[in-house]
């Protein structure tokens, strides 16, 4: 799978990452080393030695630079060589490549394609634990690799009619979500799958002490940030609403599940987790015992997807109704990698 360059990973948990600590992580095959200054500020630069191709994660930071703790080699935040132990001159052409980085909503963020193209209002609408008041939400979060595409691991969150089955046992949801297909429109850089669950259905969420209506958002961005957004309403609102959606802009009072799923390499990817919920009383984190039973799941099926398109080179998917968002999701995707490669 290629994967479009010009666009926004998350690298890390930006609580991961600590002053004066190189932290070495892999994106797109590519190692990175991330690393703070005694301020805070973040750089990511190719994590390996122009010398040797030591790791500079295995470095040691000094205030606004970086020494590669092979040879001594020291680096700025620029990436370029600004001392040889031993050595008065330098050429100005030594150096490694330096990544545009950032912190927002509790990621680090890190711009993988043309640096003057990195442009900050890509990044998505994450609900990260800075973003709201802490005093109304809980929150849960953690990452876990898995031997796949990546592209495997996204797509499994774009095509939720696996719920009824692979998470039949740890969800209890039912039919109905193979059953009854979503709403599915692209959205410029991102692809939107919605669906309501009303409460004549198995699935009719709580609202307030009687049943009711919930609508169901799942939007995923180019490269591969999905967020899962849930509301609930009133019995009757569905219908009322004609089926369209909600504002969407309001707060989604049943929780927002944010996740990243970055390439580590071809066939490797981590899949980065933040999940939002109201606060319930005087609970300080949210439970995550079912989402992880989950994810377990997910990974021992993607995992054997994986070996089995290995064993069976060129084999195209059969796609079905349930797959719009997936097919659109490649196309738009497609699209862009071909626009970069003409470019």
């Amino acid at each position: 799978m290629t994967y479009v360059r010009n666009a926004w990973y998350v690298a890390a948990f930006a609580h991961d990452v600590l002053a004066q600590r190189p932290s070495g992580v892999r994106v797109l095959n590519e190692p990175i080393v991330l690393w703070r200054n005694t301020a805070g500020e973040l750089t990511a630069l190719e994590d390996r030695c122009i010398h040797r191709l030591a790791p500079l994660s295995l470095g040691r930071c000094e205030g606004e630079r970086l020494r590669c703790m092979y040879h001594g080699w020291l680096y700025d935040r620029g990436g370029r060589v600004v001392e040889i132990p031993g050595q008065s001159r330098l050429s100005s052409n030594l150096g490694v490549r330096s990544y545009p980085v950032l912190q927002r909503h509790s990621w680090i963020w890190i711009w993988m394609g043309d640096a003057a193209a990195a442009d900050e209002h890509l990044i998505p609408p994450i609900v990260g634990m800075e973003d709201v008041n802490r005093d109304d939400y809980v929150f849960g979060y953690g990452q876990f690799d898995v031997d796949a595409d990546a592209r495997l691991v996204y797509e499994n969150l774009l095509d939720l009619s696996h719920i009824s089955f692979l998470h039949a046992e740890t969800f209890k949801m039912g039919p109905i979500w193979a059953q009854e297909h979503p709403n599915v429109t692209e959205l410029g850089r991102s692809v939107r799958s919605e669906r309501w669950l009303t409460s004549g259905s198995q699935n009719g969420s709580v609202y307030g002490d009687h049943l009711g209506d919930s609508h169901f958002c799942c939007d995923c961005f180019v490269p591969g940030i999905v967020i899962l957004s849930n509301r609930t309403y009133p019995s009757g609102t569905a219908a009322s609403l004609n089926g369209h959606a909600p504002d969407l802009n309001e707060p989604a009072h049943a929780g927002v599940a944010n996740h990243a799923i970055t390439p580590l390499t071809d066939k490797t990817a981590r899949q980065f987790y933040l999940i939002a919920a109201p606060r319930r009383g005087e609970e300080l984190a949210y439970d995550t015992t079912n989402e992880v039973r989950a994810f377990d799941e997910d990974k021992k099926m993607i995992e054997a997807q994986q070996r089995n398109l290995d064993a069976t080179p060129g084999y195209r998917f059969v796609s079905a109704a349930a797959d719009r968002g997936v097919v659109l999701f490649d196309r738009l995707t497609e699209k862009l990698v071909r626009a970069e490669t003409a470019a």
